[in-house]
């Protein structure tokens, strides 16, 4: 699934009916089965650039491209992994896998691929219970799961590791990476932290500015797993922060007036 941004841009109404900009002239494309990094400071508008690749909002100008025909509302072949785990407290975990794709009836194969899921989280065991018996790292390992078991061609993942203690999130970092590997599916992941973006992602988008721009994009090609003592990564990520120290200064600069 090839998606091309082209020219977005993003306004919301401010006080006094005057038009806040958050989102300038994003363009840029996500070939099939890349893993792409939306990297940028927390309030810089990438979570709204999410939204509308998930179709749950629209671009204020500019177009985004779906295999060529524009991304009109929602489509379950994206699919969404939120900052926090949202799960129906009533249904058991295995239920809560299931939930989406009994919704949509696609049933076939559904019980396999449940127990599949649940093997690869390390969740069977879990199986038959609620979300309130759940830790917070295996309460996202469940909405992984169910963000995956219908087989999405694309998975878009807003900051959804950001609560987990350091441990978890390097688990579960490296079972999605695996995932991304064996399912082929392409991923869109929202962070602000550079060690996260490098240790994922093929291809990092740097937002930055305001309305936040793109300032830079990298293209990794490096083999995973990925260690941050590599020369390469230490390179990458010393690259990375002084990008974002160039665009903090403008920024500031154009604040004061300067």
């Amino acid at each position: 699934m090839k998606i091309d941004i082209e020219k977005i841009c993003k306004s919301y109404d401010g006080p006094g009916k005057k038009k806040h900009q958050i989102l300038k002239d994003i363009s840029f494309s996500i070939n099939p089965g890349d893993f792409v990094i939306i990297l940028g400071e927390s309030g810089c508008g990438k979570t709204t650039l999410l939204n509308m690749l998930a179709g749950l909002e629209n671009p204020t100008c500019g177009q985004i491209r779906v295999n060529g025909n524009p991304i009109v509302g929602i489509h379950p072949s994206r699919s969404m992994l939120f900052q926090q785990p949202a799960l129906i407290p009533w249904l058991s975990v295995k239920e809560n896998v299931a939930y989406g794709c009994k919704i949509r009836k696609e049933t076939q194969y559904l019980e396999y691929r449940v127990s599949q899921f649940l093997e690869i989280m390390g969740l069977t065991g879990s199986a038959d219970a609620k979300p309130s018996q759940l830790s917070l790292g295996m309460a996202q390992r469940v909405c992984l799961a169910r963000a995956l078991v219908g087989r999405p061609q694309v998975l878009l993942l807003d900051e959804p590791f950001a609560s987990l203690d350091t441990f978890t999130q390097a688990h579960i970092q490296e079972e999605l990476v695996n995932l991304w590997m064996s399912e082929s599916f392409t991923a869109v992941f929202v962070t602000h932290d550079i060690d996260e973006a490098i240790r994922l992602g093929n291809k990092i988008v740097v937002l930055a500015g305001s309305p936040a721009g793109i300032s830079d994009i990298f293209d990794i090609n490096v083999p995973y797993p990925r260690k941050q003592h590599d020369p390469v990564i230490k390179a990458l990520r010393t690259d990375i922060l002084e990008r974002f120290k160039i665009a903090y200064l403008v920024k500031r600069s154009l604040t004061n007036g300067i």
